[in-house]
């Protein structure tokens, strides 16, 4: 059986630990591979490495590094085909998924190309008398990223991306679901020229993460995954010194004004709400059309539209989306289903028990579909995380608008009108991280920055753009004085404007 080891001073390392995770096809439901799981030692090693690795790496000025990043964008690009089929074959999310998946990371690549413009510091001429203030931005050292399955490339580049560019060495424990993307990516990187060790890939469970977020050398860890972990996360993380960024969940919701495209409604939200089978913390899982006649209109044309989707394995290119992750994520999804049922929701679509052909083990979920949810559901509540979208009627874009503000999540949020005013005014006050007008999955561009609020997010910096620049670095300030004779007594005083 294929295994899939650690990636250590740019080479395949074996596993020491005797301990390894099931690594499934979700098209059949068989184990494909296994892939080791780490010891503490095993992190150790691989921090020291990296530690003996980044003083070089930090030296070399930012636009050397910046070339090893521009090679590196282009051998991603070369190797597209590849990285698809082979993060399809993992995660299950259909080849045209997969190419979104790496082209929104590369795209972060791209931004960090831009280095020695974004590590330019402030300079200050003449603060004083004979008196020069300037800052500069210097990397932190060793930093770490800890990423889920669902984007097995996306979010590894948004991290490790910016964090090489600014000098770090990066320590990557992805999702043991789906980990041979990451590890391929480390390649990549070398062969780009990166200096060895500057770039690990660690695999593991509790035991990595927790080595990982404890260990003295590392000087800060990014996270993307539920929200109590991200919780656990911060607070241990940064309970022993570090700097620390962790993404949760979300429940994101997309407000449907009645003077909205209906039509452009429906087609933007089935591909949010079902695209890569609900597995992503910015699909949009919540719709809320206000008024009556635009929640009946609504749901009589996204019956019809979620109908349509074909549900296949994640080789067929006419498939809108493949299966979830696994056997376990299957039954959760499935359960919530029930549950939704049980609370008294309008089940319009039910995707439970889907079977393809010749799949009959894999674990797919037809489109699901919820009408008449209400906010006191645990149903609404809870991120479900699949092809499942609840609709939440409201009167009045007061009611609909208060929704997202007061959910514990806040990651996204969309509104769909024509009314300029009405979009202003929501984008305004909303109480989440990103919005969208007009657009079902705001996730900012490269060059901003991706956040969440409330409980979809716990730190005080965002994902890549120029806070993920501030996040990996640290700013030094230097004043300076050159005297052109003797300095007597002022040697004693603290510089002042006078």
């Amino acid at each position: 059986m294929r295994e899939i080891s650690h990636f250590i001073n740019g080479k395949s390392v074996t596993g020491a630990s005797g301990r390894f995770g099931d690594i499934y096809d979700p098209n059949t439901g068989q184990i494909q591979a296994r892939v080791a799981l780490a010891t503490a030692a095993e992190i150790d090693d691989a921090v020291q490495k990296a530690a003996k690795a980044q003083a070089g790496w930090a030296a070399m000025n930012p636009q050397r590094r910046a070339r090893v990043m521009f090679t590196f964008k282009a051998l991603i690009e070369q190797n597209m085909e590849e990285l698809a089929h082979l993060l399809s074959s993992e995660h299950g999310k259909v080849i045209a998924d997969a190419k979104g998946d790496i082209q929104r990371g590369l795209e972060v690549v791209e931004f960090a190309c831009g280095i020695p413009h974004l590590l330019k510091g402030d300079y200050t001429e003449g603060a004083g008398p004979g008196i020069d203030v300037y800052s500069m931005r210097q990397p932190l050292g060793v930093v770490a990223g800890i990423t889920p399955f669902n984007f097995p490339a996306m979010i590894p580049l948004w991290m490790s991306a910016v964090a090489l560019a600014c000098g770090n060495a990066f320590i990557l424990k992805p999702s043991e679901k789906d980990p041979s993307v990451p590890v391929r990516l480390g390649e990549l990187l070398i062969e780009a020229g990166l200096p060895e060790g500057v770039f690990q890939v660690v695999h593991g469970d509790k035991v990595a993460v927790d080595a990982l977020i404890t260990h003295p050398d590392i000087r800060a860890v990014s996270f993307v995954g539920s929200s109590d972990i991200a919780q656990y996360i911060y607070a241990t993380g940064a309970s022993h010194g570090k700097r620390v960024q962790a993404m949760g969940g979300a429940k994101n919701h997309g407000i449907i004004m009645p003077d909205a495209d209906l039509d452009q409604v429906v087609k933007d939200i089935v591909g949010a709400a079902y695209g890569s089978a609900g597995e992503r913390c910015m699909a949009l899982p919540v719709a809320v059309p206000v008024g009556q006649k635009t929640a009946d209109a609504f749901i009589e044309r996204m019956i019809d539209a979620a109908r349509g989707l074909k549900v296949g394995i994640s080789t067929d290119a006419e498939a809108h989306y493949g299966p979830v992750i696994s056997a376990a994520h299957k039954a959760k999804v499935e359960n919530y289903i029930r549950m939704g049922v049980d609370e008294g929701a309008e089940l319009l679509l039910d995707g439970r028990g889907l079977k393809l052909q010749g799949h009959e083990e894999g674990f797919f979920i037809g489109p699901t579909l919820f009408d008449h949810v209400k906010p006191n559901m645990r149903t609404y509540r809870e991120e479900i995380f699949g092809p499942v979208l609840q609709v939440v009627r409201a009167e009045s874009l007061e009611e609909a608008a208060a929704l997202p503000s007061q959910h514990d999540y806040g990651n996204g949020v969309a509104i769909f009108t024509r009314n300029g005013l009405a979009a202003r005014e929501f984008a305004a006050k909303v109480n989440v991280g990103m919005v969208g007008i007009n657009v079902p999955i705001p996730v900012p561009v490269a060059y901003h920055s991706f956040g969440g609020w409330k409980r979809s997010a716990f730190g005080d910096m965002n994902q890549y753009g120029e806070d993920g620049v501030r996040f990996y670095t640290k700013v030094k300030t230097v004043t300076q004085r050159w005297p052109d004779g003797d300095i007597g007594d002022q040697a004693f005083v603290i510089p002042t404007m006078s």
